[in-house]
């Protein structure tokens, strides 16, 4: 462990990591007009469309864990920018369903093979993307991705009954 990081608590580096992941995609795509939010939307999408699926705004956000309004805004400037369609769903005029232009298809196509090469320089150090080590990583990430948290305590309920405490 790198002395930068020595005493640092699992969740202050899951910070950092997550920090320079977004940072390093953030780079890595803006030669293409994209940011790290816009490319997540795009390679979901493109995903999705590959399995012959053509989401709705709420689908994708559930997908991508991103809040559904965020993903509204990024969808309008993706949109803005002629990369992806924003269409009203036949069977629910409340839905909006998001696909990918041609342009979109090849700028993401283009982005996915960038973050493929970052993807695998982060991994190297734990023996490339089909390392016995990158595999133990994502069954460790995928394990704290599925478990749910607790809802967090109201700040202002602890500090209540620590004064009742104190009163008594």
């Amino acid at each position: 462990m790198s002395s930068a990081y020595e005493g640092a608590t699992p969740g202050f580096l899951v910070w950092r990591l997550s920090m320079k992941w977004r940072v390093a995609v953030d780079r890595a795509v803006a030669p293409l007009g994209l940011t790290h939010a816009q490319y997540s939307v795009v390679a979901t999408l493109h995903g999705m469309r590959r399995s012959g699926e053509r989401p709705s705004q709420r689908r994708l956000a559930d997908h991508t864990g991103l809040e559904p309004l965020y993903v509204s805004k990024l969808a309008r400037a993706l949109e803005a920018a002629g990369l992806l369609e924003r269409t009203r769903d036949p069977r629910d005029p409340r839905a909006v369903q998001l696909a990918l232009t041609e342009r979109g298809v090849e700028v993401t196509r283009r982005a996915i093979e960038i973050v493929q090469e970052l993807l695998r320089q982060l991994l190297e150090p734990l023996g490339g993307l089909d390392g016995a080590r990158t595999r133990a990583f994502m069954h460790d990430l995928t394990t704290l991705l599925d478990t749910p948290l607790a809802t967090p305590l109201d700040p202002s309920a602890d500090h209540a009954s620590e004064h009742e405490t104190e009163q008594s």
